[in-house]
């Protein structure tokens, strides 16, 4: 590998576990599943996204949990919990149970301010005001706090439950967790409030452009920005997000509506987007030749180890698992990756030609 390309040592996978309304838990299934061939295939890692009053995973701790006893060896991650829906204690118990049960595989990725859908769910998650509420950094500090497990009160301080005397603390206590959290960051100060608390940080397709109008330009800045105020003693991890849609296995028609979807996002890609000045990077679709083409002349791949496969909204698990299987077979490895070689390689059958006459 030549000096400034990519040498990508993990790969992971994030999927939004979406699901026809009608029948969620065949949808469900198909995202467990997803995270079986992903760990088949040898990838590092399988995340899913946190969504409310969509059809997709509502409670990240609970999925991973049920994911944790249908993996065995892959990281289990969540990118974003967003935090203002959150009590900093129960999700905190919540993810010290996840990850206990997967023998301490779990990477919690927050997020932080007023989360999405706050006019209609806000009421109904907290009693009075939700307004007037904490729902920044603070909140993630609470729940750190309460995952490094101190026990509550004084020295003396017990409880009694049926057959049991013992000191009270968050239950039950995992104690690597809290080196394995993560946080989603696009802007200067969430970068650094990020590296300044210890998480490690999660980058993605979309950043916003406070002081450039290069998606590339501005990426790099914050993973700066960040190496900057993380404490140099601490392994911090940077995984750098990327919709990538290769073409190679699939049918011709499924080619097609391949092309349909990269189309119908790239003129978001052109210029900054709204108030806030949104960034959003290509999504790469196309031969896996030309994604590594691509991926080699990316300036942020050259400044980390960790790419994470971003699997689009809304395909099919057929789609995601053609798209995961090119990716770890054509393309990662042409980045410097290795698949992990603890469990057996899957079968692959590509997608039989489609009649002719079709797309």
């Amino acid at each position: 590998m030549a000096a400034g390309e990519p040498s990508i040592t993990k790969l992971a996978l994030l999927t939004p576990g979406n699901y026809p309304d009608g029948d969620p838990a065949a949808g469900l299934e198909d995202t467990l599943r997803l995270f079986e061939y992903g760990e088949r295939l040898g990838v590092d890692g399988a995340w899913i996204r946190q969504r409310h009053l969509e059809h997709g995973v509502g409670s990240a701790a609970v999925f991973l949990a049920a994911a944790a006893q249908r993996t065995s060896r892959v990281e289990l991650g969540t990118a974003v919990i967003p935090i203002g829906y959150e009590s900093p204690f129960r999700l905190a118990e919540d993810l010290s149970m996840a990850d206990v049960l997967s023998g301490g595989r779990l990477q919690p990725g927050f997020s932080a301010g007023t989360p999405p859908h706050a006019d209609l769910i806000g009421d109904l998650v907290f009693d009075g005001d939700w307004r007037s509420y904490d729902l920044s950094y603070g909140r993630i500090a609470r729940l750190m706090d309460n995952l490094r497990g101190n026990y509550l009160g004084g020295p003396d301080t017990v409880i009694h439950s049926p057959g049991n005397t013992q000191r009270p603390r968050l239950q039950p206590h995992s104690p690597g967790l809290i080196d394995r959290l993560w946080y989603g960051g696009g802007s200067t100060r969430s970068v650094r409030w990020a590296g300044e608390a210890g998480l490690n940080l999660l980058t993605g397709n979309i950043v916003f452009g406070e002081h450039s109008d290069d998606f590339a330009t501005t990426q790099l800045s914050l993973i700066d920005d960040y190496r900057r105020r993380i404490d140099p003693s601490r392994p911090a991890r940077v995984a750098v997000g990327r919709v990538l849609v290769p073409f190679d296995s699939a049918g011709r028609a499924t080619r097609e509506r391949y092309r349909q979807y990269a189309a119908a996002r790239h003129d978001r890609t052109l210029a900054p987007q709204g108030e806030r000045r949104i960034l959003f990077a290509p999504d790469l679709a196309g031969p896996a030749e030309q994604i590594v083409e691509r991926l080699s002349a990316d300036p942020v791949l050259a400044h980390t180890t960790e790419l994470r496969l971003e699997l689009p909204y809304e395909f099919h698990r057929e789609d995601y698992e053609q798209i995961l299987h090119d990716t770890v077979e054509l393309i990662a490895p042409a980045l410097g990756w290795k698949p992990a070689a603890a469990t057996p390689r899957p079968d692959f059958t590509a997608p039989e030609p489609e009649a002719a006459g079709s797309p």
